[in-house]
């Protein structure tokens, strides 16, 4: 049997015994194996995020860990007791679980049920102590339940009951808390809220352990993930390590690019559509720092032609163009955008039927691929922050910025394939207008065309040949 897998905060070896330790941990059910030779220590105070395909077994490990379920093999440590040896009250003192649904059959009101958090605190004759109160109250202030304390708990929202069974939890004071799918079918505003009343617990000591669906949400809130598949641990540690794209090529049989949200500083996963060849086409993508990729990688899946650039020698965006077969402009390491590779970003530029500007940060360096940009007929602008807060270019770089901004379709990343498709289709319409207005005032022209067509093409290549390609970074100087 193999090492477990180590998870903490620190970069140091555990000092005590870990908060929750699986030692080649195995679960059948119905005679299918769900979980198969689990071994993995986590640290207490820290914010795991269980991920992995439907099946996977996130939430049979989940109820393996508050003691729900025994293992075949191996054992279940919370805290230094083996969770499988344990009444349900004594297991319960150390491990509290958020369900994955948030209905509730029975109509209570909302503190009477934070109060059921301390029934493993008491004895069948207990009376209801002052502990007891203060720890129900501390709760629903914790998160923000207060005022729903008489309502009905099938009355309040989705987002609200959520966070009337996270009280439930913390009243009942464990040092592990354990949820399924904490987000699942809340909006966005109640999916961070719950996240972050999450993480501020870890802050507090509490070790945390969540099924996430979204890999995104994932990444930005837990300390760890724990990349399950087919029933065992295919990847665990830091979300940078995990969510990596052959880690989800093998979980998800997905095709993903793995990037930096250029807001957060997250690790951001965005899935690729199935590659088709039903756009047709070409684009052109200015990026930089790694804002460029998903762009690259989208269009690429969806059957467009690429180039890019102009992008520095080590650059993610360059290193992803060429991951993609584009044709790329390069310019040395932390060198400027000069005049040679400017005129190669306007050739581009003027052969691409959409011209594409991410999200991408501005200096000195790379403001001629602004100045190469304008000539596009068809352009669309990636705006994921302001460009105040990516501007090093100073006035200049603000006003080419705004004349680009006059004349494109300004979108968010998910709107981009859509509205790339949309300005394609008008650039194939001016073109076949443009084409029959010229063969109906020269009817010589289809034969002279065809020639100019033949011409343009050799100096296309010859052109994209002089110029070798190369990864790049975005400069800023």
């Amino acid at each position: 049997m193999s090492d477990p897998f180590a998870i903490s905060t620190s970069e140091e070896p555990f000092e005590t015994n870990p908060a929750i330790s699986l030692d080649d941990v195995a679960v059948s059910l119905g005679g299918h194996t769900i979980l198969d030779g689990l071994s993995v220590d986590i640290d207490s105070g820290t914010f795991v995020g269980l991920i992995g395909p439907n099946g996977a077994g996130k939430t049979t490990l989940l109820r393996t860990l508050n003691g729900a379920l025994s293992p075949d093999r191996g054992t279940v440590h919370v805290a230094g007791e083996d969770i499988h040896t344990l009444s349900s009250k004594a297991a319960s003192r150390l491990v509290a679980t958020v369900p994955q649904t948030t209905q509730v059959s029975f109509d209570f009101p909302v503190r009477e049920v934070v109060r059921m958090g301390r029934t493993p605190h008491r004895g069948r004759f207990d009376g209801w102590s002052d502990a007891d109160e203060q720890a129900v109250d501390a709760a629903m202030e914790r998160t923000t339940v207060t005022d729903l304390a008489e309502r009905s708990v099938t009355e309040v929202s989705g987002g609200e009951r959520q966070r009337v069974l996270i009280a439930r939890a913390i009243a009942q004071e464990t040092p592990v808390l354990l949820l399924d799918e904490p987000t699942a079918s809340l909006d966005i505003n109640h999916q961070v809220r719950t996240l972050e009343l999450v993480s501020d617990l870890v802050g507090d000591g509490t070790t945390a352990v969540a099924a996430i669906h979204d890999l995104n949400l994932a990444a930005h809130y837990c300390d760890a993930l724990v990349l399950l598949s087919e029933g065992r641990v295919l990847a665990a540690g830091d979300p940078t390590a995990v969510l990596t794209e052959s880690n989800l090529k093998s979980a998800f049989d997905a095709e993903a690019v793995v990037s930096r949200h250029p807001v957060t500083g997250s690790v951001y996963v965005t899935a690729l559509p199935t590659p088709s060849d039903d756009a047709s086409g070409r684009v052109h993508v200015v990026g930089g720092g790694g804002t460029g990729a998903r762009a690259l990688h989208v269009l690429s899946a969806a059957g467009y032609a690429l180039s890019a650039g102009a992008l520095n020698e080590g650059d993610t965006d360059a290193e992803a163009a060429r991951r993609v077969g584009a044709d790329l402009v390069t310019v040395p390491p932390y060198a400027p955008v000069d005049d040679a590779a400017q005129s190669a970003v306007e050739s581009r530029v003027e052969a691409a039927d959409v011209t594409v500007v991410a999200d991408v940060e501005i200096g000195d360096g790379n403001l001629a691929n602004l100045e190469a940009a304008l000539a596009a007929e068809y352009l669309v602008l990636v705006e994921e922050r302001s460009f105040s807060e990516r501007n090093y270019a100073g006035d200049d770089g603000r006003a080419i910025y705004e004349r680009l901004k006059a004349r494109a379709q300004v979108v968010e990343p998910g709107e981009l394939l859509s509205v790339v498709g949309e300005l394609a289709c008008e650039s194939f319409g001016d073109s076949a207008d443009s084409e029959d207005a010229v063969s109906d005032s020269d009817p010589t022209a289809e034969v002279e065309g065809s020639a100019t067509e033949s011409n343009g093409s050799a100096i296309g290549t010859e052109d994209s040949t002089a110029k070798p390609s190369g990864p790049a970074q975005s400069n800023h100087s």
